[in-house]
């Protein structure tokens, strides 16, 4: 593998600091069978992944611009809660989009995907600390990805309407019958998939945007990286935590994200069967993240203050100060003394919380599974507990999808 490239069709910060890459992959190599390294091939396809978008949605969004958005948006949210024969007259644009969308591939299995469902809800709040913590916070060292939080406006909006977001769109997602077609979690990912599309579109144009530095906006590559996140990192994240789900668990979930992946524009090539594999895409996506920067630090220290900012409905003062604690010692576990100097979180910091949780919360776990019944009472509290969190997030706020960052409406006309 050679250390960046002088491809055409590769930026330049795909492979740009392979020593921080490799150590933030570092751990993977523990639960990854045989040499993970990328082949010339793989390491290729990874960096013109950079460059690609989402060819179905960009085509929609081209058109809903040239039509305007005020009159297409509306046709669009009307197919996404109803179906395309729900809107009277649909354009040709509109129908060719869902006509491939509410044709689930044949490779789905409606009874392994409520299987992952279940899987992902089994760990409750261990989950979302994951998704947090090492999903999100972790994720934040991987700076050309920021680049388009940065010129969005994303910074503006504040970590915990962002953490609350996403939350909700990862809630809506995983619940039993939620990928259903019209289901909640299924509407959500294809509004999500239609703010890519316009963030992609308008920060492009951007005075800014270095395309030969960082590619395309929300390209292939990082929408992998977001994908492996909630599946792979969430996976062997809680089991870091103590919740000891199975291989056959795993592989529920691994369907499930396949299918989100699928409809939020994935290419079939980068989503993954089972953990191994992902994993080992994992390995390579992160070898190919550009290194931590000053945007790193920018999201890193409001994420590590956003347990400050939620809506507790009492002793709130406390239950801040404990949660943010929390959290640091969640974060320094999963990313080490490096990591937190990359995000700019306080030094010193220990991993307290896993330590002392990981035996108690693998022995609930455990004897619940020996006793009938058990294993679903675990399902059952932790999906309750996992909607419960959205209350704390959102307080009285609505619970929603934000629309596009300012400038996307006008920069889609």
């Amino acid at each position: 593998m050679a250390e960046g490239s002088s491809h055409p069709a590769i930026p330049r910060r795909h492979g740009a600091d392979l020593d921080t890459g490799r150590r933030m992959a570092g751990p993977l190599r523990w639960l990854i069978r045989g040499d993970p390294e990328p082949s010339a091939a793989q390491w290729r396809a990874v960096g013109e992944s950079l460059n690609q978008g989402d060819p179905a949605m960009d085509r929609l969004v081209e058109w809903m611009g040239s039509e305007g958005l005020r009159r297409t948006k509306p046709l669009f949210d009307l197919a996404v809660g109803q179906g395309i024969d729900a809107v009277p007259d649909a354009p040709a644009p509109l129908r060719r989009f869902f006509a491939e969308v509410e044709a689930r591939p044949a490779w789905v299995d409606p009874g392994l995907l409520d299987e992952g469902a279940r899987a992902c809800g089994i760990s409750g709040l261990a989950g979302m600390h994951v998704l947090r913590d090492f999903g999100l916070m972790a994720g934040y060292q991987a700076s050309a990805i920021n680049r388009t939080l940065v010129l969005t406006g994303a910074l503006q909006k504040g970590a915990q309407r962002r953490v609350a977001e996403t939350t909700k769109w990862w809630v809506d997602a995983t619940r039993p019958g939620g990928m259903a077609r019209g289901a909640p979690g299924w509407r959500s990912t294809l509004q999500v998939r239609l703010i890519h599309a316009m963030v992609r579109r308008h920060v492009q144009r951007h005075p800014e945007w270095d395309a030969a530095e960082l590619g395309l906006p929300v390209n292939q590559g990082d929408m992998h990286a977001t994908y492996l996140a909630f599946s792979v990192i969430f996976l062997f994240g809680q089991r870091l935590l103590g919740v000891p789900l199975s291989a056959r668990e795993g592989r529920a979930a691994m369907h499930l994200w396949k299918y989100i992946g699928w409809l939020m524009g994935l290419d079939e090539r980068w989503l993954g069967d089972s953990e191994q594999a992902g994993r080992i895409a994992l390995y390579h996506n992160l070898l190919a993240q550009a290194p931590p920067d000053e945007s790193s630090r920018q999201l890193g220290r409001p994420l590590a203050d956003e347990p400050l900012q939620r809506r507790y409905r009492n002793l709130g003062w406390l239950r801040g100060r404990w949660n943010r604690a929390k959290h640091l010692s969640i974060a320094r576990a999963f990313i080490g003394r490096p990591g937190m100097d990359a995000l700019g979180l306080p030094q010193g910091v220990l991993p307290w919380y896993p330590v002392l949780s990981f035996a108690p919360r693998l022995g609930w776990h455990l004897a619940h599974r020996l006793v009938p019944g058990g294993r679903e009472r675990l399902v059952r509290h932790g999906l309750k507990a996992q909607e419960d969190y959205l209350e704390v997030l959102f307080g009285e706020d609505e619970r929603g999808l934000a629309e596009p960052m300012p400038g996307t409406h006008e920069a889609s006309r």
